[in-house]
């Protein structure tokens, strides 16, 4: 078995991402470039962290690796699920049973009516001046 190094096509679109955001906070935290870059292409590039990072990732020249953890093998056999068939009859007994349930034990609310409302302001008013 030989072991090849990942090349910049190896990587999921995700692992791309975070190589390049690493990089590029590394380079702009002033980090030295591993690539030979000249002036004129940094100022076509506008000395951009990240337009840099991506030019030293797709010459495969970074040194950051990205951990892909296989699963872990299981010698078990596999259970078998149980399939628990319910009546369409018990379905609908337990749906009333929980909506009755429901309606003893909660409060029904009424709307409220503007006169009750104006009544609590005056009231409020009425406090507020004595």
């Amino acid at each position: 078995m030989t072991l090849k190094t990942p090349t910049h096509t190896d990587f999921t679109k995700y692992e791309t991402a975070r190589i390049l955001g690493a990089r590029a906070l590394q380079i702009a935290m002033n980090a030295p470039l591993l690539v030979k870059i000249t002036d004129e292409d940094l100022e076509k590039i506008k000395y951009d962290a990240l337009k840099i990072a991506e030019v030293e990732f797709n010459s495969d020249a970074l040194p950051i690796s990205v951990k892909k953890p296989f699963p872990q093998r299981r010698e078990d056999k596999l259970r078998r699920v149980r399939s628990v068939d319910v009546s369409e009859e018990k379905i609908k007994k337990m749906e009333d049973d929980e909506e009755g349930e429901i309606a003893g034990e909660g409060e029904i609310m009424a709307l409220a009516n503007p006169s009750d409302e104006r009544d609590e302001e005056s009231e409020d008013e009425e406090m507020a001046e004595e």
